[in-house]
């Protein structure tokens, strides 16, 4: 019996250190399990974000690139368009300067003109007058015909400064004038003359090109006063030379025609005109005629047609009468006004 007792004590022994050994192995294999899971895990975390981070990076490069890209391609038009901006304002302005170099070697500008036809017609043949509108670029006013019309819409102070000048007479001129308002003579000669270009107000509030003929010792003073005349929109109805009625004077101042050089006598004498030497100007002479009292209690008008204008204490447009603008200029440059005479009144005549 205690014998049984003995190897049963031995068997529980073995069976309690069988269990505990399994036990041990139990949790040695489930630690090394944990140990390894553990360090799966842990690599597996350190190698994802790795991957990931990298990746992003490498999506922000490329953003950062296209970003870039799409910034140069932007760039790169503005880029062009400006070049190109630049470039036609470049051009723009050399055009313009060499516009104005143009300008002031010669007398040129920019605009529209009409011109004239019959021009030196009287009253009476005005029907047959006409306009003809031309375009006009940059062009010698000189070769306008005088009585154009200029529209001077968008030109410089500077340009239209240019339109007011004195020259020796060309061939041109001294054809036209030959035989007609000049006679050869010993008292005035052709180099003694001046050919004016001016521009003037018109009654139609245009502007208008005029020419003159004066002696060269008030061809400056003339010139001043006519600038400052279309300054103050001063109205003239026409400025031609003489001679485009014949150096008819009568026809002249029946057509209201402002002008100077006429190598004639004084009417009704033999005595040389001060308009003989160019020194002397007629103004609107229509509505400023001559007048002389003949001595019968008649008045001797000259325009005939100018008769209606002759009594000066009536108020009507374009007399010349103190006061006025064109008087003060003239008187201002030290002419003589022949509304001053004593014996005749001569209101369109200014002389020096």
């Amino acid at each position: 019996m205690q014998q049984k007792n003995r190897a049963g004590r031995k068997t529980g022994r073995k069976g309690r250190k069988t269990r505990r050994n399994a036990i041990s192995r139990f949790f040695v294999t489930g630690t090394i399990f944990c140990v390894m899971a553990f360090a799966a895990f842990v690599a597996f975390r350190e190698f994802r974000p790795s991957s990931v981070k990298t990746s992003g990076q490498g999506t922000a490069a490329q953003e950062q690139q296209a970003a870039e890209g799409q910034g140069t391609a932007a760039q790169e038009p503005q880029a062009a368009e400006g070049q190109g901006t630049a470039a036609q304002e470049q051009q723009a302005a050399e055009g313009r300067e060499t516009a104005m170099q143009e300008l002031l070697q010669k007398p040129e500008g920019i605009g529209t003109f009409q011109q004239r036809e019959g021009q030196g017609s009287s009253p009476a043949g005005k029907e047959g007058q006409g306009t003809a509108q031309q375009a006009l670029s940059v062009s010698d006013v000189h070769a306008m015909a005088a009585g154009s019309i200029l529209d001077i819409s968008g030109l410089p102070q500077q340009t239209l400064d240019s339109f007011f000048y004195s020259a020796e007479l060309s061939g041109e001129v001294q054809q036209r004038i030959s035989g007609s308002s000049y006679q050869e003579n010993s008292n005035i000669s052709l180099a003694e003359l001046r050919y004016l270009r001016v521009l003037h107000i018109g009654f139609d509030g245009k502007t208008h090109i005029g020419e003159l003929i004066v002696n060269q010792s008030i061809a400056e003073d003339i010139l001043e006063i006519m600038s400052q005349l279309y300054a103050q929109s001063y109205p003239i109805e026409k400025m031609l030379l003489v001679d485009a009625y014949g150096a008819d004077d009568e026809r002249s101042m029946s057509d209201n025609n402002t002008s100077a050089f006429n190598y004639r006598e004084i009417a009704g004498s033999s005595k040389l005109s001060k308009h003989a030497l160019g020194l002397a100007i007629d103004i609107n002479p229509l509505y400023n005629p001559y007048v002389k009292d003949s001595g019968t209690g008649e008045l001797q008008v000259s325009p005939a047609n100018g008769a209606s204008y002759a009594d000066r204490g009536q108020e009507f447009p374009y007399k010349i009468a103190e006061g006025d603008l064109c008087l003060q200029l003239f008187e201002g440059y030290g002419f003589t006004w022949g509304g001053n005479w004593n014996s005749a009144k001569d209101y369109q005549h200014f002389e020096k």
